[in-house]
């Protein structure tokens, strides 16, 4: 049972509490408005819940979610200080499109009573008469013309067995034997002369769901017999009825051309009769296989396909069933549902998610996919660092996740409701870089805004600062960042006041840092503020045991963005992927499989190799590793330099002799993996190396 509470009892918290109050599953603990006389407070009285006109004393309650709907920015600022960290808070905004989503949906009700009552006076404005039962035999349906040709009132009859109430019906014998009776001759009771079809009514699954009757007084016109049991007339009298029908219709023969179109055909695909009737069944469609050549070859009915039809490739979703007479496949009939404004409004929700999570750390450890033990190091790494304050340092290559690692560091720490930014060093320039990072003061260069600007590191204060491409910054900014990170304050540009800042840095950098320090790119104090924890991220090359479960995650994420239904990986195509090297590590996999799947016709459902798009066989060479060298006069190194120095020299064969195999490295030298990674980060080797 889910508590809630309600603050705001104007036309949108009165919209909700009605909504909500009949929900099991739902409790409203309280309705609030500073409003004595809101409207929601009375019908909360009347429901027996509690009121209130202050929320305040209502946050230490045991409460759940509170929907906010006073639309007073000040009020959520207040309530999201005040809740309690369990206690969900619903904004104002998402009030709206709920309010806008109950509106829609009273507007479609309205529109299918609507469009009940229009086809009520359809049946009871035809000369003919009709008379329907359901599978017990109670008449649903007595139309005007039943009531003025059989003389009894409607209200007499429906809901009654029509074997009691019908003299002479034969209705209930169509029900037992399924069989139609058609074109039958019949006197009534007030010697009234009518000619009857009496047919079944199945469901999907072939079953006698119920029986119509269509008749009509022929006492007059006996000299119109024959055309009244002319084929012609009865498909004129249907053709009217399904041109007046809401639902765009399809029918097409035995041999799958096009019989019949509807004029909401037309409206939805945007094809005429010229354009259809006695053409292939497969004319309309612009993706997707035709539903109404599978059924004139199944004689099974379908239901819910989603394809796209028409020179616009409208979405939409049909059911098509076959038409049987006398057990004789005669053709099929499509009913076609217009479904692009639905999608349409689901991609506009799908787009406001996704604003949403670009203000917040989007990834967990959840959507890290990794089961080989390099990675189920790093991992660990990673999953013990977030439970501390310490500055991260990220290493990899491009394309092995870096980002991902940051997001779920942040979101399994403690300040995972806080601000989580991110800043790629490499993409801003040096002067701008600078008073982003720091913030400027009013007028402290030309174009600077009035009042100054707070930087990103204030921005981020109590929560968490991402610096990818830490390895890309310039000395001058360097020495400005060493600062920050040993002082934790901030001086913003032309400025000369130091602001306090409490913000956890996780740095990424795919640049061998080491190397950097040797060749005088970056400082080395620098450096060890930032080396604190540690974490290498393995290339994509270095653990093909991931290979196929990234596969098969990244097709199920296309599937879902490219609207394609790729139910598998060919054993072939797979054997391909784990032969490559991967340069561009997963982000070229996800570059590789998206383009295959773009390239794939939209009925194939499985990945083979000819779908995938060229790819540069790399076998890693053996890095040809030099002895150091010895002079006669000696080396000048001290024994720990000369000792690091061989270590060194040792882990390069070994990687060498385990063709790059960092878990089978490990074992030649007699290591725990994860020792191996520390002793690779000390030692200076990146992924350079085999």
């Amino acid at each position: 049972m889910h508590k809630l509470l309600i603050v705001g009892a104007g036309q949108g918290g009165t919209a909700l509490l009605k909504m909500l109050s009949n929900m099991e599953r739902m409790k409203i603990v309280a309705v609030v408005d500073e409003r004595a006389d809101a409207p929601g407070l009375l019908l909360a009285r009347s429901l027996g819940i509690e009121v209130g006109t202050d929320f305040r004393p209502y946050l230490s309650s045991d409460i759940d979610v509170i929907l906010e709907a006073t639309g007073d920015s000040a009020a959520y600022d207040e309530i999201l200080r005040l809740k309690q960290e369990k206690t969900v808070l619903i904004p104002g905004t998402f009030t709206a499109i709920i309010m806008k989503l109950i509106s829609e949906r009273d507007e479609l009700i309205a529109a299918l009573t609507q469009n009940q009552r229009e086809r009520e006076i359809m049946l009871n404005s035809t000369h003919d008469a009709i008379i329907a039962v359901n599978r017990q035999g109670i008449v649903t349906l007595f139309n005007k013309a039943a009531e003025r040709l059989m003389g009894i009132e409607a209200y007499a009859v429906l809901g009654t067995a029509v074997s009691e109430r019908i003299p002479n019906t034969r209705l209930h014998i169509v029900l037992e034997t399924g069989q139609p009776e058609l074109n039958q001759e019949q006197i009534l009771p007030n010697q009234t002369r009518i000619i009857t079809n009496r047919v079944p009514v199945r469901n999907e699954r072939g079953e006698v769901a119920g029986a119509v009757a269509i008749f009509r007084d022929i006492t007059d016109i006996m000299a119109l017999a024959e055309e009244v049991t002319d084929l012609k007339e009865l498909k004129s009298m249907l053709q009217a009825i399904i041109n007046s029908s809401d639902e765009a219709i399809s029918v097409v023969d035995a041999k799958g051309n096009g019989l019949l179109i509807n004029p909401a055909y037309t409206r939805i695909t945007g094809l005429t009769h010229q354009d259809v009737i006695g053409k292939p069944a497969t004319v309309d469609i612009s993706e997707g296989d035709s539903m109404h050549m599978q059924v004139l070859k199944t004689k099974k009915a379908v239901r819910g396909v989603h394809m796209k039809l028409g020179p616009k490739s409208r979405d939409v979703v049909v059911n098509v069933a076959p038409v049987i007479v006398d057990g004789e496949l005669k053709g099929s009939v499509g009913v076609i549902h217009d479904v692009s404004e639905i999608k349409r409004l689901t991609e506009e929700l799908e787009t406001a998610h996704r604003i949403i999570r670009t203000l917040e750390a989007k990834y967990t450890f959840e959507d890290i996919i990794g089961y080989s033990e390099p990675m189920q190091a790093a991992l660990e790494q990673a999953q013990k660092a977030a439970l501390t304050p310490a500055t991260v340092l990220l290493r990899g290559e491009s394309g092995t996740g870096k980002e991902l690692f940051a997001h779920a560091i942040h979101n399994a720490s403690s300040r995972k409701y806080k601000q989580f930014i991110r800043v790629n060093c490499a993409a801003i320039s040096e002067n701008l870089l600078e008073s982003e990072l720091f913030g400027y003061e009013e007028g402290a260069f030309t174009g600077a805004k009035r009042g100054g600007k707070r930087g990103l590191f204030e921005e981020a204060s109590g929560g968490t600062i991402f610096l990818d491409e830490i390895g890309e910054l310039s000395m001058s900014m360097q020495v400005k960042l060493l600062r920050v990170l040993q002082e934790r304050e901030v001086v913003k540009v032309g400025g000369t006041k130091a602001i306090a800042i409490d913000v956890r840095v996780i740095a990424a950098t795919h640049v061998n840092l080491e190397s950097a320090i040797s060749s005088g790119r970056f400082r080395e104090d620098l450096y060890y503020r930032l080396h604190v924890v540690p974490i290498y991220i393995p290339p994509l090359r270095q653990r093909l045991e991931d290979i196929q479960p990234l596969a098969k995650h990244l097709v199920r994420k296309y599937n879902q963005e490219y609207g394609r239904n790729v139910e598998d990986i060919a054993t072939a195509t797979l054997q391909i992927l784990l032969a490559y090297q991967w340069p561009g590590n997963v982000r070229e996999l996800e570059n590789v499989l998206g383009r295959a799947m773009i390239h794939m016709k939209f009925g194939e459902r499985v990945i083979l190799p000819e779908h995938l798009p060229p790819l540069e066989r790399r076998t890693p060479q053996a890095t040809a590793l030099s002895p150091y060298m010895q002079t006669e006069q000696g080396t000048g190194k001290t024994l720990k330099e000369a000792m690091d120095e061989a270590e060194r020299a040792h882990i390069l064969r070994e990687l060498a002799a385990a063709k790059g195999n960092r878990t089978l490295a490990a074992k030649r030298l007699g290591i725990s993996i994860r020792s191996l990674y520390y002793k690779l980060d000390k030692c200076g080797i990146s992924d350079e190396h085999p």
